[in-house]
C-alpha cells in the first residue's frame, strides 16, 4: 500500500521488517565522531554568523548586549542538544524530533511534524541558505552593484541539484563533503578571528565603550533577537535525525554535541568581537553583507576571499541540511506518514534517493521565499514550536520511565531550561508584536488534518497511487529498508 499500515507494537521499541522476509536493505553506519561533530558544526556554522550580527544588534540596541545574546544562544543550543543525546539514546532511531514525538506522543502530532517539516521547514531553510550561497558566490561578478535576481536564483538552483547528485550518490561522499567544508569554513572564521585580535591589540576597542547603552528591554524585541541569532546556531540536533547511521551512537552522540557545540559557540563570539573591533555599530548597522564588510575595512585587496569563504560555508551548511532534512521525509514514509515511495532507498548507492530528490523538488520551489529576515523569523517560531514539544517529551520519560535503559543521563534542570526557553520564544513575538504570519504557520500545521484522516488513520489509499509508486520504485532502482534492532 502506499502508506504502510503499522502493526500496533510498544512505541518505544518497536521495529518492522519492511521488506517482508526478502533481503534487507539498511542504510549504512557511516558516520563516525569526526563526521559526526563535522555534520554538527558544519551546518551550524553557514550563512547565520556572515548575516545575523547586524540584525541581533539591531534588536538589542548596543555592543554588549548583542554580545550577551550570542552566548546566550550557544548554551541554548548546548543544552538543547544535550537533552537530544539523552533522548537519542534511550530511541536509537533515526529521524530527530519526528522520530520522538512519534515514540511519546502517538501518530497524529508526529505526523503533523512530519508534513510542516516535510512541506515547509526544512525546504525553506534549505532554500534560505542556498540562495545566501548564490549570493555570495556571484557577488565578485558585480562588483559595485548587486546581484541580478534572476542570476541568484539560478545559481541556488544550481546548488541544490549538486547537492541532490551528492547526497544520492554516496553516504560517504557527502560526509566527506562536508568534513572538507568544515574545515574550510572554520580556517576562514580563525582569519576573521585573528584580525579581530590584531585590531584589539591596536586599541580599535570604541565600540565596547559604554557598551550597555541603549540596550532595548521589549520582551519581543529579544525574542526576535533570539531568532536571529539561533538561525546562526540551527543544526545542532542535526546528529539526531542520522542516528542509525552512527557508528556506536550511544558514545558518537554525546561526544559530537560536546565537542562541536562550544567549539562554534567561542567561534561565533570572537567574529562578533572581530566585527564590532572593525566597525562602528552603526557601520555594522548599515552593512548589507557583515563579513564583506570587514574584509574591505581590514583585507584590503583581498577582501574577496571573505566571499569566497562565505560561499564555501553557505554551500557545506545547505549539504548538512540536506543530508539531515532528507532522512526526516525517509524516516517519516519509513512509519507510514508520507507516501510508501519515500522510504526506499537505491538498491545499489544505499541512499535514500527518493527521500532526498523530493526534499530538493520542494527546496527548488521555496526559492521564491520571501525575505531572509521573514524566513529565518517563522522558521525560528515554527522550529521552537516543536522542540518545545520534543524537550516535554523528554522530561515525561524521565519523571514517567526512568527504567528506561540510557548509556547517558542529563541532568533534570537543563531540559526544564530549553523547555522554558522554547515557551518564551514561542509566545514572546506573538505576545509583544502579533503578526498575520503567524496564524497562517498555525493554520499551515492544523491542515494536516485533512490529509491525516483519510490517509492515515482510516487507510485509503487509492489504486492509482500503487501503481505510480511501482512505476517510480522501478524507474529511481530502489526498494524497501529495515531499521537496526539497537
Amino acid at each position: 500500500s502506499t502508506m504502510r499500515e503499522r502493526k500496533a507494537t510498544d512505541p518505544l521499541h518497536s521495529s518492522t521488517d519492511l521488506s517482508e522476509g526478502k533481503e534487507k536493505l539498511r542504510l549504512k553506519q557511516e558516520v563516525g565522531l569526526i563526521s559526526g561533530v563535522s555534520l554538527i558544526a558544519g551546518t551550524m556554522i553557514g550563512s547565520g554568523i556572515f548575516m545575523s550580527p547586524e540584525w541581533v544588534l539591531h534588536h538589542m540596541g548596543n555592543p554588549a548586549s548583542s554580545l550577551l545574546i550570542w552566548a546566550a544562544c550557544g548554551l541554548l543550543a548546548m543544552f538543547g542538544a544535550l537533552s537530544y543525546a539523552e533522548l537519542g539514546t534511550i530511541i536509537k532511531e533515526s529521524g530527530g524530533e519526528y522520530i520522538y514525538i512519534l515514540r511519546i506522543f502517538g501518530s497524529f502530532p508526529a505526523f503533523l511534524f512530519a508534513y510542516t517539516s516535510v512541506i515547509l521547514v526544512r525546504p525553506a531553510g534549505l532554500a534560505a541558505v542556498c540562495l545566501s550561497f548564490a549570493e555570495y558566490a556571484i557577488a565578485p561578478f558585480y562588483p559595485g552593484c548587486s546581484s541580478p535576481q534572476v542570476v541568484v536564483k539560478c545559481t541556488a538552483a544550481a546548488c541544490i541539484l549538486i547537492l541532490t547528485i551528492i547526497n544520492c550518490l554516496n553516504v560517504r561522499l557527502a560526509t566527506s563533503v562536508m568534513n572538507i567544508f568544515t574545515a574550510a569554513k572554520l580556517l576562514a572564521l580563525l582569519v576573521i578571528v585573528v584580525g579581530g585580535l590584531v585590531l584589539l591589540a591596536k586599541g580599535q576597542t570604541q565600540s565596547f565603550q559604554n557598551g550597555f547603552q541603549g540596550t532595548t528591554a521589549g520582551v519581543g524585541a529579544v525574542g526576535v533577537a533570539f531568532y536571529q541569532g539561533l538561525w546562526s546556531y540551527d543544526g545542532w540536533n542535526n546528529l539526531n535525525y542520522v542516528t542509525e547511521e552512527l557508528k556506536k551512537p550511544e558514545v558518537t552522540l554525546p561526544r559530537a554535541v560536546m565537542i562541536a557545540i562550544p567549539l562554534v559557540t567561542c567561534l561565533y563570539l570572537l567574529v562578533n568581537v572581530s566585527y564590532l573591533a572593525a566597525m562602528t555599530p552603526s557601520e555594522l548597522l548599515s552593512s548589507g553583507a557583515v563579513a564583506v564588510t570587514w574584509g574591505d575595512k581590514v583585507l584590503g585587496s583581498w577582501a574577496w576571499l571573505i566571499s569566497l569563504s562565505v560561499a564555501l560555508s553557505t554551500f557545506g551548511s545547505s549539504n548538512g541540511t540536506f543530508f539531515s532534512g532528507g532522512r526526516v521525509c525517509y524516516i517519516a514514509a519509513r512509519e507510514g506518514h508520507m507516501p510508501d515511495i519515500l522510504s526506499m532507498a537505491h538498491v545499489r548507492c544505499l541512499t535514500p534517493s527518493p527521500a532526498l530528490l523530493f526534499t530538493s523538488v520542494m527546496s527548488l520551489v521555496m526559492i521564491t521565499s520571501g525575505s531572509f529576515t521573514s524566513i529565518v523569523n517563522f522558521f525560528s517560531f515554527m522550529a521552537w514550536l516543536f522542540y518545545g514539544m520534543t524537550i516535554s517529551g523528554l522530561l515525561y520519560l524521565k519523571i514517567k520511565k526512568p527504567e528506561l535503559p540510557r548509556s547517558y543521563k542529563v541532568p533534570i534542570i537543563i531540559p526544564i531550561i530549553v523547555l522554558m526557553a522554547a515557551v518564551y520564544l514561542v509566545l514572546a513575538p506573538i505576545i509583544d508584536q502579533p503578526q498575520i504570519e503567524i496564524l497562517y504557520i498555525v493554520l499551515f500545521i492544523f491542515s494536516g488534518i485533512v490529509f491525516y484522516f483519510p490517509l492515515v488513520r482510516f487507510k485509503y489509499h487509492p489504486r492509482f497511487l500503487q501503481r505510480v509508486t511501482l512505476h517510480l520504485q522501478l524507474f529511481l532502482e530502489v526498494a524497501p529498508t529495515t531499521r537496526d534492532a539497537n
